[in-house]
């Protein structure tokens, strides 16, 4: 199947092909990093596409902003609406990946952003498949630490937060790992760049909490959801760094990432250097969620079509 070329964007409003969504070079985000996003799949089954978890990433979408004082001049039902339209007017109709982002525009130099700075807003897509191997990758321990409260929110999805996950990346990649884990500043772990992290011993799930600067992760959530379905209770807790060794399980989750097994951290396999039998299940029941194969979730699913 030959892959769609999205010739449409979305931006303030209005839809235009990407040639013609132009911003000033004086615009704020490009100097300051003043800007919000938001990433969210759409999965095509054969039948129709279906936006994971629409709502929810909105909601997330316009709550970050609200901790720079950045203002999204489009409510929560435009935005679902223009997400929606968007893949309409791009006859999409393979998975893809949709980044929604709101952004300073042009403010001169002046670091007192209030909600009255001029902002713009746009949307984007394009197709996208697996970002990892869904049998498992390896990953380090950074030697950067994961960005703290106390400096700079990690909770809101702004753009400048992401420099601290490039530099983990590019040291990752220097060693010769797939992925980075990060460690917060009390030395626990945090989580993966762009991904939460899931731990499991002795058939227990246990994930980082927003204390040790892990993002509040809309699919940590649903693995949370999915897990406790199956009869798993998960703990949100504060994970020492030498734990990980230890673990029978680790796997990250992330729209981009889904869920994805990590087998080895540090050159060390993690059980056996093979996924485990709890993460395959997880990786199963989701996979059937985002494709419209599991009715329990489908208040997940937005169709497009």
């Amino acid at each position: 199947m030959k892959s769609f070329v999205p010739k449409f964007v979305w931006f303030d409003g209005k839809f235009v092909i990407d040639e013609d969504a132009k911003v000033s070079v004086m615009t704020h985000a490009i100097h300051y990093g003043t800007s919000v996003f938001e990433g969210l799949r759409g999965y095509w089954n054969s039948k129709n596409l279906y936006i994971f978890r629409l709502d929810d990433h909105i909601k997330r979408f316009r709550n970050s902003g609200k901790v720079y004082s950045v203002s999204l001049r489009f409510t929560d039902k435009e935005m679902a609406n223009a997400i929606i339209q968007l893949c309409k007017k791009n006859n999409v109709k393979e998975s893809c990946y949709i980044r929604p982002f709101y952004f300073v525009g042009r403010y001169g130099i002046n670091l007192h952003v209030t909600e009255n700075a001029p902002t713009h807003a746009a949307i984007v897509m394009f197709p996208f498949g697996d970002l990892f191997n869904k049998n498992g990758i390896t990953a380090g321990i950074s030697s950067w630490r994961r960005i703290h409260d106390v400096s700079t929110p990690p909770l809101a999805k702004m753009g400048g937060n992401y420099l601290n996950s490039i530099l983990a990346t590019q040291e990752s990649k220097r060693n010769g790992y797939d992925e980075a884990i990060l460690l917060d500043q009390l030395g626990n772990i945090s989580e993966a760049p762009g991904e939460n992290i899931f731990i499991i011993r002795n058939g227990k799930l246990s994930t980082p909490p927003s204390s040790s600067s892990a993002l509040e992760g809309i699919t940590k959530d649903s693995v949370v959801k999915i897990a406790k379905d199956l009869g798993y209770d998960t703990i949100e807790r504060e994970i020492p760094r030498t734990e990980i060794y230890f673990a029978d399980e680790v796997f990250l989750t992330g729209t981009a990432a889904e869920i994805t097994p990590i087998i080895s951290v540090d050159g060390k396999k993690v059980e056996d250097g093979k996924v485990g039998k709890i993460t395959r299940k997880i990786q199963g029941i989701y996979s059937d969620v985002t494709m419209g194969r599991n009715k329990k979730y489908s208040n997940w699913l937005t169709p497009v079509y």
